[in-house]
């Protein structure tokens, strides 16, 4: 019987099991609650989530201690190996790691192949060649763990240089044995439920500014028709559209439709952020109560003026067939900004205008 048929899978055992879930779970819960702690400032939270890895770190060295312990007391072996291949992998100067083939031959068991790496000083390499004989420890219920002995004892010493070792069978090679997918699974299933514990624990904060700050008339948006509008407005946005057949280039629509979406406000709800216009609809995005973002009241609008600078954009800045337009105002630059944009077959123009809806540049198409 060889090493590789004694050796137990030491993570499919109930206690590694449990330790892959807490393990998920302790890094689900501190990853969730850095970025909780981060969204909603709760600093607390934040320093929790930097902490608990390193407790549970804590109590798993704890945790440990009585295995090493034992593992202790039961010593390591010394043997003889053969060295089958080595390669360095690392740099030029100073210790560089060597990964290393052995045939291991204990004075009590077969031999067995192992593969190992070790930081070799650069000028001890030539001690290292393939065939040669050196001393190294193993513990006899983790062979895998195989460390070089630089400076055996003489008595080992002289056994290394008068020893000769056969090559295990490649059979024979040992390796620490996989985590399996049980581990992985309950790994993966700890940390989704650690983050998912975080994350329902703050809910309310994380999730719950926005719907508290609604008052119970502005949750539902109100709907208001008529035989040819149809005028939509909640909290941050409102749409007036008219009919098939209209449009809100028509002679005083797009007033209308302004004194339609603004009747019955008060002054702070009329203040807005944008405003677009199409062919059959006003859109308008509703600046929040008390905030200090850049914004103007919706009936300032230059509405008499805006059908006639769609018309001027339309047929003056060398767009063939147009397609489509579309008005959009704004605030964002300190005053009052009215731009018409035009799409046609041969590319798109744009005018802009004032407040007061005069024209104060053209972009032509080009």
């Amino acid at each position: 019987m060889t090493i590789t048929e004694t050796v137990r899978p030491t993570h499919h055992r109930p206690v590694a099991l449990a330790r892959g879930f807490l393990t998920g779970g302790v890094g689900g819960a501190s990853l969730a609650a850095l970025v909780v702690g981060g969204v909603i400032e709760n600093v607390p939270l934040f320093a929790g989530g930097l902490g608990l890895p390193v407790v549970y770190a804590l109590l798993l060295f704890v945790a440990g201690l009585p295995r090493r312990v034992r593992e202790a007391a039961g010593g390591s072996r010394t043997a003889l190996a053969m060295i089958e291949s080595s390669h360095a992998v690392g740099g030029e100067t100073g210790d560089i790691p060597v990964q290393f083939e052995l045939s291991v031959a204990p004075d009590d068991a077969p031999a067995f192949r192992v593969a190992m790496t070790a930081n070799i000083n650069l000028v001890e390499l030539p001690d290292y060649r393939p065939r040669g004989i050196v001393v190294v420890t193993y513990r006899p219920d983790r062979p895998w763990k195989v460390r070089l002995v630089e400076r055996p004892t003489p008595e080992w010493k002289q056994r290394a240089a008068e020893a000769r070792i056969d090559s295990a069978p490649g059979s024979t090679l040992v390796k620490e044995p996989p985590e399996g997918c049980a581990f992985g699974f309950l790994v993966l299933v700890g940390l989704l439920l650690g983050a998912a514990a975080v994350v329902l624990s703050f809910r309310t904060d994380l999730f719950g500014d926005e719907a508290s700050a609604r008052t119970p008339s502005s949750s539902k948006p109100s709907v208001s028709t008529s035989s040819s509008t149809t005028v939509t407005s909640s909290a941050g946005l409102g749409t007036v559209s008219v009919g098939p057949g209209q449009s809100l280039l028509d002679r005083g629509e797009l007033c209308r439709a302004v004194d339609v979406l603004t009747k019955g406000k008060e002054k702070d709800a009329r203040q807005a952020l944008t405003v677009s216009i199409q062919e059959q609809l006003l859109s308008v995005v509703f600046a929040p109560m008390d905030t200090p973002v850049v914004q103007f009241d919706v009936r300032s609008l230059p509405c008499a003026r805006i059908p006639a600078l769609v018309e001027e954009a339309r047929t003056t800045l060398g767009v063939r067939a147009p397609r489509g337009w579309q008005v959009t105002v704004d605030h964002l630059t300190g005053a009052l900004a009215v731009r018409i944009a035009v799409t046609g077959p041969n590319g798109t123009a744009s005018l802009d205008a004032d407040a007061k809806g005069k024209v104060v540049r053209r972009s032509p198409v080009r």
